[in-house]
C-alpha cells in the first residue's frame, strides 16, 4: 500500500497498483476513462463522457447508491467536495473504502488537482492534461465584458464568488458581476442586477436554451456548453476555444 494527499490534504491509502475506480463526479469519470478506461468499474447516471462508457451505474452525485458502490469493491472512490455530500463520503470511508476528494475553485487549481489525482491513481500525467496546461497558460488581453451567469431558474440562481466556472470565464475576458456576492450561488432577480453586458446561459445544471432563459433578460444572452464551462478534465483542452466562439 501507499499514501497520497488529496485536495483536502487528507491522506488517502491506495494499493500500489490501482485497478478498480468508482467515480461519482462526471468530470473525474471522464478524466480517468479517457486515460485508462479499464480502471472505471462504476460511475453515476450523469457520467455521460466518454459516450461509450459502459459500466455499472450508482445513481447520482447527491444520492449515490452506497451499497452498490460497496459491492463493486473499488480501490478508491473519486469525489468532489462541492458535488458530493460529506455524509456519503464518510459512510464509504467507514466501510473501509478509500475516498479521494477534489476541490478546485480556479482553472489553475483544477490543473494541479488533476495532476495530483492522476499521478496517484494511474502513476502518470496524460498528454491531454499537459495540453490543457498549454491552452490555459497564455493570458487574455482583448476587450473584457461583464456578465451574469445563471445556473438555475425557479428559483433563479447564478454564479457568485469563488467558483471554477467564474474563474474560467474571467480567463476568456468575461467577468462575473456577482463575483463579490456573499454566496457562491446566490439567488437573483433578473430585473434587479448590477450593470452587465451579456448573460451566459449554460445547458447544465439547468438546461438553458435559446427558448428557455434569454427572454427573462434585457441584455443579449449567449447559450454555452455547460460541460466545457463547469467540468475540469479533458474538456479543458477545447473549452477555451469553444466557449470563446460561443460567446463571440
Amino acid at each position: 500500500m501507499r499514501s497520497a494527499r488529496d485536495d483536502l490534504e487528507d491522506t488517502v491509502t491506495l494499493p500500489v497498483d490501482v485497478t478498480r475506480v468508482v467515480s461519482i463526479v462526471p468530470s473525474l469519470t471522464e478524466s480517468i476513462a479517457v486515460t485508462h478506461a479499464s480502471l472505471i468499474v462504476g460511475a453515476t447516471d450523469y457520467c455521460t463522457h466518454p459516450a461509450d462508457l459502459d459500466v455499472p451505474r450508482v445513481r447520482g452525485t447527491k444520492n449515490p447508491d452506497l451499497e452498490r458502490i460497496r459491492e463493486l469493491a473499488p480501490d478508491v472512490v473519486l469525489a468532489n467536495a462541492e458535488e458530493n455530500r460529506a455524509v456519503d463520503l464518510d459512510a464509504l470511508r467507514a466501510s473501509g473504502i478509500a475516498v479521494w476528494v477534489t476541490a478546485p475553485t480556479t482553472v489553475a487549481e483544477s490543473l494541479d488537482s488533476l495532476d495530483r489525482m492522476l499521478s496517484a491513481i494511474i502513476g502518470d500525467v496524460p498528454a491531454w492534461l499537459r495540453d490543457a496546461r498549454t491552452v490555459w497558460s497564455s493570458p487574455y488581453v482583448e476587450m473584457r465584458r461583464r456578465a451574469v451567469i445563471p445556473i438555475w431558474r425557479r428559483p433563479w440562481m447564478a454564479l457568485g464568488r469563488d467558483t471554477f466556472a467564474g474563474d474560467l470565464l474571467s480567463r476568456i475576458g468575461v467577468d462575473n458581476v456577482l463575483s463579490d456576492a456573499g454566496e457562491r450561488y446566490p439567488r437573483i432577480d433578473p430585473d434587479v442586477l448590477p450593470d452587465y453586458d451579456i448573460v451566459v446561459l449554460p445547458d447544465e445544471p439547468y438546461a438553458f436554451s435559446p427558448t428557455d432563459g434569454p427572454e427573462a433578460f434585457t441584455r443579449p444572452a449567449k447559450c454555452v456548453s455547460g460541460r466545457h464551462l463547469t467540468w475540469y478534465g479533458p474538456s479543458l483542452v477545447e473549452a477555451r476555444s469553444l466557449l470563446s466562439a460561443q460567446l463571440r
